[in-house]
């Protein structure tokens, strides 16, 4: 395989299945809030010492002497990730502020699936308390097209066969609990086909619009789509909406790319670009900073596995901004971000 296209395959492993947690008792439920403000405190401080480069162990040492072992690990993963992020739109890491209240703890397979939060059944989660050691029981509940799956993962977790992160979330007075649930596990419930048609599809990913283009084994376009929804960067758009409409949006087009010959899928590898390009246009720019483009990716990957597609991820050098990208938009009349998913998928054909 070329260095210009990678496999998307190895690049997901977990996918992300959420529930809620309901108190048992009050006493559990104020624990666990207190939990919470402090893992959140120590992510926000493992943040600033990042920042200004202390070492990884000397962070290590520190939160877990504030929290355990597992919950200072999982705390000091959250908050170079946080860095990261913040690098990459341009912020400044000295000034990141975290507002919702929050716990997460990595998988592990020895430990029944997960050390901190551990899933006892189907319907009963339990979380280690570390300043006593002790574990504070919660009611879990998922949806019913999510229980065979969840019910797996529980008796393989006691095999000491699978991992699972978790995640638990605080938001509009409710407790949500996020499983990071193995791949193949996941499409082993939720697999939708197998794709096998020759034909490829480039997509074009952007914060108001998806460009999709379909070629031929020998490069001709067989087909175009576009999904617009230009509303969602408007000024105070809700953000959990504009993410349901672009996942609808492009749920929609991979579906139509399943039912019309499509065999390959291939999207730009947005891993690979290090830093956002900001402008001086303002509407733009805003434009740019709401769109988790990188989210909407992972969510893209996950989507055409479940199809069946072979997926690939295209190096973003060429595909937009270059010589041949204007070549394309002249030659077949197209707009920027179609010719763009054109090149993309031209990329992917060398894949056939």
């Amino acid at each position: 395989m070329s260095d210009d296209v990678v496999d998307a395959t190895p690049l997901i492993k977990y996918v992300t299945v959420i529930g809620r947690l309901v108190p048992i008792s009050s006493e559990d439920y104020m624990k666990l809030v207190r939990l919470a403000y402090d893992f959140k405190k120590a992510v926000l401080y493992a943040t600033r010492m990042i920042a200004k480069g202390i070492d990884a162990n000397s962070i290590l040492r520190e939160l877990r002497s504030m929290l355990n072992k597992a919950y200072g690990d999982s705390a000091y993963k959250v908050a170079k990730a946080i860095v990261e992020g913040c690098e990459y739109s341009n912020g400044n890491p000295r000034h990141i502020k975290i507002k919702r209240l929050f716990i997460v703890s990595d998988g592990e397979a020895s430990r029944l699936g997960n050390r901190n939060i551990r899933l006892e059944s189907v319907g009963v989660v339990k979380i280690k308390y570390p300043y006593d050691s002790s574990w504070l029981t919660f009611k879990a509940l998922f949806g019913r097209e999510y229980l065979p799956l969840v019910a797996e993962l529980v008796e393989l977790a006691r095999q000491k066969r699978v991992s699972y992160g978790a995640r638990v979330v605080f938001r509009d007075g409710r407790i949500y609990l996020h499983l990071s649930v193995p791949l193949e596990l996941y499409l082993k419930f939720f697999r939708k086909g197998g794709a096998g048609g020759s034909l490829v599809a480039g997509f074009d990913l952007n914060s108001d619009r998806i460009n999709m283009v379909i070629v031929d084994k020998c490069g001709r376009i067989r087909d175009t789509g576009t999904a617009w929804f230009p509303e969602v960067t408007s000024h105070g758009f809700p953000r959990n909406k504009a993410k349901t409409r672009r996942l609808e949006a492009l749920s929609k087009l991979l579906r139509y790319a399943y039912y019309h010959g499509v065999g390959v899928v291939v999207f730009e590898n947005l891993f690979a670009v290090k830093k956002r390009v900001f402008g001086r246009n303002r509407i733009a720019n805003r434009k740019i900073a709401r769109f988790a483009k990188g989210e909407l990716l992972r969510h893209g990957l996950v989507m055409a596995m479940k199809y069946g597609f072979r997926v690939y991820l295209a190096n973003p050098k060429g595909t937009s901004n270059s010589r041949e990208h204007d070549e394309v938009m002249r030659r077949y009349g197209l707009d920027r971000h179609t010719a763009s998913a054109y090149l993309i998928a031209l990329k992917g054909l060398k894949q056939q």
